[in-house]
């Protein structure tokens, strides 16, 4: 670690988030939706193994969290792995494919979170069309992060409590049922028929991987955090410890309670541990699910509104994205679109599709950030930062090129149109910019 002068950056937001709120926003995210809704999509592909799938994604995930604690501490603005890009590429379409890509990600998540929300879990409640509530909930949730900030993590507080002890709920369920006879705790350790437990876990790995992102968001609130070089690695890597211990524990819990076949076919598959039990109100749990999805969702369109505020700073957005509201300071813009983006992908999309398609465009973020920690190393900067050792990020690196070789046509598809999109609006942004420095007459 660097021992110079303390840090102090300037910036356009607040910074009222303190390593409380922060460790609590990465919990939360981690803690999402990706184990409420698709541990019944992992027991399809893995089996039993399930737990083993979770300990490899969170091995991966650590290893590109050392870079993220070093660039971030490092470099503390809202624009996160763009920011990063830039600095180590020196070029303003890769720090915006980078960028962009995150944005990307981030929006497409929202969207596969809304679709959970007005799944199996809403329908254990309240009997609604699927479609007008996920877009009504995406309403819900841009209104709350326009809010401002310090209400949005304050909000999110209570739901990552309220989330995190739905979880451990599953894990004290599922020791009850097994410690009474039922279950079988030997189905922890069965491949799926026809398949090895390597490559069984490998693939299954992808969409476990898709639990654990969420940390990476934590970027893009740089600017807002307290005494950041201190506080961010602590928060970051805390958080991801937590959520691996637990969701370790549901992976085991999960298959030997309920049989893989019968998780694999429910989109609340959590819900079907408790019903085992039989002593705890089936909407109860879907509510506490419920909740768990809405913070997944808050948290992440938080973080898709700062990036892009971020990126219309930095020139590879149009300005407009960096428009704040006075007074609460938050990026009203960039709230506003992609939120609307948000929508349309919910109207057109498949959950696990989407899920996928997240982390394939993390996955090239993540290379990129991997890859500009060693760029970057012989960059001095006037603040302390943190440092991870030089393999961390090679073993990351390698990672992320092992979970790409895991993915469907479709979802490189839908990642590249995507990218598509962001490469004409990067042009246009580029137009506009250089026509309003050309001299006239």
């Amino acid at each position: 670690m660097t021992t110079t002068a303390p840090q102090d950056a300037g910036t356009g937001l607040r910074r009222a988030v303190s390593g409380r709120l922060l460790f609590l926003f990465v919990l939360g995210d981690v803690l999402g939706a990706g184990i409420y809704a698709l541990v019944g999509e992992m027991a399809g592909s893995a089996g039993g193994f399930v737990w083993l799938a979770f300990l490899v994604a969170l091995a991966m995930a650590l290893l590109t969290a050392g870079s993220y604690a070093e660039l971030v501490t490092k470099y503390p603005k809202a624009g996160g792995s763009a920011v990063f890009a830039e600095r180590a590429y020196r070029s303003p379409l890769v720090a915006f494919l980078v960028g962009f890509a995150m944005l990307s990600a981030g929006v497409v998540s929202a969207a596969g979170l809304a679709l959970a929300f007005a799944g199996d879990y809403l329908g254990a409640l309240v009997d609604l069309p699927a479609l007008p509530v996920a877009l009504l909930f995406l309403a819900l949730v841009a209104a709350l992060n326009a809010r401002g900030i310090q209400e949005s993590l304050r909000a999110n507080l209570v739901m990552t409590t309220i989330e995190l002890s739905g979880l451990l709920l599953v894990v004290v369920v599922g020791l009850l049922v097994l410690g009474r006879g039922d279950g079988d705790l030997g189905r922890v350790t069965q491949a799926p028929e026809g398949t090895t437990t390597a490559v069984a876990v490998l693939a299954t790995a992808l969409v476990a991987f898709y639990s654990f992102v969420g940390f990476e968001t934590s970027a893009n609130l740089a600017e807002e955090v307290q005494d950041v070089h201190r506080v961010y690695p602590r928060a970051l890597f805390g958080s991801l410890a937590v959520a691996g211990v637990v969701y370790v524990l549901v992976g085991l819990v999960a298959p030997a309670v309920v049989a893989p076949a019968d998780l694999a076919g429910s989109s609340a598959p959590l819900l079907e541990v408790v019903r085992a039990f039989g002593s705890v109100p089936s909407w109860l749990f879907a509510l506490v699910a419920l909740i768990a999805v809405a913070n997944g969702a808050l948290l992440t369109m938080i973080m898709a509104s700062r990036l892009a505020y971020g990126m219309a700073n930095q020139g590879l957005l149009p300005s407009a994205l960096g428009r704040v509201l006075p007074g609460r300071r938050t990026p009203w813009v960039a709230i506003l679109v992609t939120t609307a983006v948000a929508m349309v992908l919910a109207a057109t999309g498949e959950l696990v599709d989407l899920a996928s398609t997240v982390v394939l465009l993390l996955l090239f973020v993540f290379l990129s950030t991997n890859v500009a920690v060693l760029v970057l190393r012989k960059d001095r900067v006037d603040h302390p930062h943190f440092r991870v050792p030089a393999v961390v990020p090679v073993l990351a690196v390698v990672s992320c090129l092992v979970l790409l070789t895991q993915q469907e046509a479709q979802h490189w598809a839908l990642a590249g149109g995507l990218l598509a999109v962001g490469v004409v609006l990067f042009l246009l942004t580029r137009r506009s910019s250089r026509a309003a420095v050309t001299p006239r007459g």
